[in-house]
């Protein structure tokens, strides 16, 4: 599919002597927007009651969303690997905007399907497009500390929802003078909601826009001063071959990836997902009442912040012992998080968010190291087309988090009345998963030679980042 020429990869080309730390401001311009997605909690009651429907049928609205996520950014991998950047980052901003959009449609005329097909699919795909946009080009960029790029881009995503969320709670109240952001019972009107999709469309819109056009790609054999390639190949699992996309999702260790990156992920989500309740749950007194109902907000707070910063703190910190050995960090130590968490957590607060918050910046390293360990394994060539595959595996954990804790919690009894033991069968499912990701992780070996692309062949297409 042709692009018009003022987003054609020969536009976008960097004269010699280009900042090149100008493009993670780019990266993050895309990824700090859609970011959003993790902060459609703070709207979730207002949609139950102007919808009269119930928590599941709103939450699905962000499982859609995030499938949609996966399975675009596995279709337009390889268009966005040859387009690059600045298309696919344009592109992003068109479904995403028009998801708000439509989603406020729906809002405003009851209709809640418009609102699954608005955000959940429209935004979805620009949610996925956009996620995979920069990656590839920062890594080119960045080929002496990829794990720091795309760090600093992927931080982004974990960290909208700290932009999203207080800016949400300001905005509803706004447009709903009724509504009080510092009440937690209190409930934005419809209207309110309809508005506040509509504002953050536009809004959103200038700021991806401003990423899609100052980015650029470095031009043919551009390399930063000082920086000797073969340099590149110091440990077992880094290659100087090339992988294409195609060949890629033909070896083992691709799948076996998946494999680590589901697990890791799921068992972040069921954390994600029940974070307000469960510190509630957790030290919930014998007669109901609440110990740490007030820190429950700045509870989520928190971990949206741990996300952040696990994304950028630990794929910074794999440039330096490797991408196997911190994924086995993330594996195994998070196997003894979760096992504390369900034994000892509800035993004092502060114990509780600390286990808490390290498995949740575990969760987002996982996520912001994973490009980087595509790269090591699989080249540079057509990078973006491959991490584009790889994240199916966080469309199905998506869904596989929230169902494991959901459905684990309806048999242990009511909601607003569990305690933490209820917690206990879910946080050890979790501690399987991650054990399975922890052996699927240390069987990741070297990408056989029968899989690398000719030398000639890889050096005249045009991957992303790269010209002709």
């Amino acid at each position: 599919m042709a692009v018009p020429s003022f987003l054609a990869r020969e536009r976008i080309i960097a004269r010699p002597g280009f900042n090149r730390w100008l493009i993670p401001p780019a990266a993050l311009a895309v990824h700090l927007c859609i970011g959003q997605a993790y902060a459609t909690s703070v709207y979730k009651a207002a949609l139950v009651s102007h919808f009269e429907s119930s928590l599941t049928a709103i939450g699905i609205i962000f499982s859609i969303a995030i499938v949609m996520l996966g399975l675009a950014a596995a279709l337009f991998g390889t268009w966005v690997d040859r387009n690059g950047p600045r298309a696919a980052m344009f592109t992003s901003a068109c479904f995403w905007v028009t998801g708000f959009l439509v989603g406020s449609l729906g809002i405003a005329t009851d209709q809640l399907w418009l609102l699954y097909v608005g955000y959940g699919v429209i935004g979805g795909i620009g949610l996925g497009i956009g996620y995979i946009s920069p990656v590839s080009t920062l890594i080119k960029w960045f080929p002496d500390r990829p794990g720091l790029a795309t760090g600093m881009a992927i931080m982004g995503f974990g960290g909208g929802a700290l932009i999203a969320s207080p800016l949400s709670r300001q905005l509803m109240s706004f447009y709903d003078p009724a509504y009080d952001p510092k009440v937690p019972t209190s409930i934005a009107s419809g209207h309110a909601v309809s508005m506040l999709f509509l504002t953050l469309g536009l809004v959103y819109l200038v700021f991806m826009m401003f990423g899609a056009f100052i980015v650029r790609v470095p031009a043919d054999g551009w390399k930063p001063a000082g920086w000797d390639p073969s340099m590149v190949k110091h440990r077992e699992l880094v290659t100087t071959a090339s992988v294409s996309a195609g060949n890629a999702i033909r070896t083992p260790q691709f799948w076996l990836l998946w494999v680590v990156l589901f697990c890791n992920v799921t068992a972040g989500i069921g954390i994600l997902e029940q974070a307000s309740p469960m510190i509630q749950d957790f030290f919930r007194q014998g007669d109901g009442s609440l110990v740490a109902g007030a820190a429950a907000t700045g509870f989520v707070g928190l971990l949206s912040l741990f996300n952040m910063g696990g994304r950028f703190a630990w794929s910074t910190t794999s440039d330096f012992i490797g991408r196997k050995p911190i994924y086995m960090v993330y594996l195994g130590v998070g196997m003894i998080l979760y096992v504390l968490l369900a034994t000892v957590g509800s035993s004092a607060t502060w114990l509780f968010v600390i286990l808490a918050a390290l498995i949740i910046s575990f969760y987002g390293g996982g996520f912001a190291t994973v490009p980087a360990y595509l790269r090591d394994l699989f080249g540079t060539y057509q990078v973006g087309a491959i991490h584009g595959r790889l994240l199916t595996a966080w469309s199905a954990a998506g869904v596989a988090g929230p169902l494991i804790v959901n459905g684990v919690l309806d048999t242990q009894g009511t909601p607003g009345e569990l305690v933490a033991g209820n917690y206990r069968p879910a946080l050890f499912i979790m501690v399987g998963l991650l054990a399975v990701g922890f052996v699927a992780n240390l069987l990741i070996k070297p990408v056989a030679s029968r899989w690398h692309e000719p030398s000639t062949a890889s050096s005249t297409a045009v991957p992303e980042g790269a010209s002709r």
